[in-house]
Formats: structure tokens, sequence, C-alpha cells
């Protein structure tokens, strides 16, 4: 019994080195990633320093931008924040709606239904998104329907994106195994009960992850709003600062810093999403 023991611990033991060494080249890794992006971002911060360094005969120029110009617009951009954020999350939740009924549609046998989400699906995916927004607000006042810039913008974002979210939401519903959809067929529910109970929420567990992903690109996309001219979300403000005091870059620069922040904050809640489905699904 005692070599067993012996060979046991021993085994453990090893198992247990190889864990660590595992967790210690993980650790290395992540300090590599932090310390290079620190540098990079470093650099990006030297590149718009208005720095100039003599190198023997060479000057090594660094762009100018004006300080204080940004210290006093910094909040006049930052206000579209939020309108940026709303347009985005209003867009990705009927979005969704969109996307999951085209999704049902598309997976249907009624050759109309089918007919009218491939109709769909094909008509919006084959235009650009920045004509749908115009359409939206331009064309149809001439047969009298006008909509506001927000809401041209919410209804063209959420149509565009519906659109190209049907596959994720499609692919969602396949995934479910026929021998589930028989099974709740053979205790006695019917085909709605089991989309509604079975198919719909596995389907929707795996669609999550993708659709959060779908709202951080939203989210850049929501800049081309701006375009109509009467939404005051995150880029129209920069472009009308920047333009009025003839300081686009400055004000270009700002915009960029807002939306990669957002970005930042978006993907980490994205990635812990992911995680924790991943979790459940263990």
């Amino acid at each position: 019994m005692c070599p067993q023991t012996s060979g046991t611990s021993g085994t453990k033991s090893q198992a247990d080195l190889i864990y660590a060494e595992q967790l210690r080249a993980k650790r290395r890794f992540a300090i590599g990633v932090a310390i290079s992006w620190i540098v990079m971002l470093m650099l990006l911060v030297f590149l718009f320093s208005s720095t100039n360094i003599a190198l023997g005969s060479f000057t090594l120029k660094t762009i100018h931008i004006d300080k204080s110009f940004i210290q006093e617009n910094i909040a006049f951009i930052a206000s579209g924040v939020g309108v940026t954020i709303g347009i985005s999350a209003l867009s990705i939740l009927l979005a969704t709606i969109l996307a999951l009924l085209a999704a049902l549609g598309r997976l249907s046998k009624f050759p109309p239904i089918y007919a009218l989400c491939t109709f769909y699906v094909s008509l919006i995916r084959g235009t650009p998104l920045y004509l749908q927004i115009f359409f939206f607000f331009l064309a149809l006042p001439q047969i009298g329907i006008i909509l506001p810039g927000f809401w041209a913008g919410v209804l063209a974002l959420s149509l565009n994106y519906g659109a190209y979210m049907s596959e994720i939401f499609r692919a969602g519903l396949s995934s479910v195994s026929k021998g589930q959809r028989e099974a709740a067929l053979a205790i006695g529910m019917t085909p709605g009960q089991t989309m509604r109970r079975i198919v719909i929420p596995q389907a929707l567990r795996f669609a999550i992850p993708p659709t959060g992903n779908e709202f951080i690109a939203m989210l850049k996309d929501s800049a081309l709003v701006s375009a109509t001219g009467f939404v005051h979300e995150l880029m129209w403000r920069a472009t009308r600062v920047g333009r009025a005091q003839f300081h686009n870059l400055e004000a270009l620069i700002v915009a960029a810093v807002f939306y990669w922040i957002m970005t930042l904050i978006f993907s980490a809640l994205q990635s812990r999403l992911e995680t924790r489905m991943a979790r459940g699904e263990r």
C-alpha cells in the first residue's frame, strides 16, 4: 500500500508543479501584454505631444495639438456620449427582436413568411447603412412620413443590424438538437410551446454573446447618424466645435478617445458575459 500511496503523491506533486508553471506562464504573458500596451500608449501620447527633438542636423517634430481647446471643449463633446449610448441601446434592442423574427421566418416552412424574411435580409444587406439613414430621414417625408433624426437613425441601425444578426439567431435556433424537439413533442408540447420553452431560450443563450459584439460595433456606427445634423451625439458635437474653431484635429482626437474608452468598457463587460455564459454551459 505504501508504494502506491507514494506513487500517487508523487503524481499529484508533479501535476501541481505543471499547473503552477502554467499559471506563472500566464502571468508572465499578461504582464508582457500590459507592458507592451503601456509602451504603445506612451508612444501614441508622445506622437501628439508637440515636442521637438534635435538629432544633429535633423529635428524630430511631433504633432502639435492645442491643449487649451481640448480643455475648453471636452465637456461639450463628452455630453454627446449619453446620446450615443442611448441610440445604440435602443437600436440593439429593436435589432435583436427583428433578428429573432427574421431567423424564425427563415426557418419557416410557409413560403410567404420565408420569402418576406429573406427579402428583408437581402434588401437591407444589399444597401449601405449610410443610405438607409438618409432614406428614413430625407426620403420618407416625401410620402408624408416625417421622422426626427434620432428615430430615423435608430430605425436604420435597427433594420441594418437586425438583418445581419438574423444569421446569428438562425444558427442559434438550428443548434438545438432535433432530439430535444422530438422529446418535447413526445410529452405533449405543441410546436409553439416547444419553440417558446425549449428552442428559443437555448438559442438566446447561444446568440447573446455575439449580440454584445454587435452592440460594440453599433456604438461606432452610430456616428453615421450625425450626418442628419439633428442628433447631437458624440460625433456631431466633435465636428461642430472643430469646424467652428478650426480645430478639427483636436476635436476628432477627443471624440476618438471617448469612442475608444466606451469600446474598452463594453468589451470588458462582453468578455465577462462570455465567461459567465461558458460557465453556465459547463
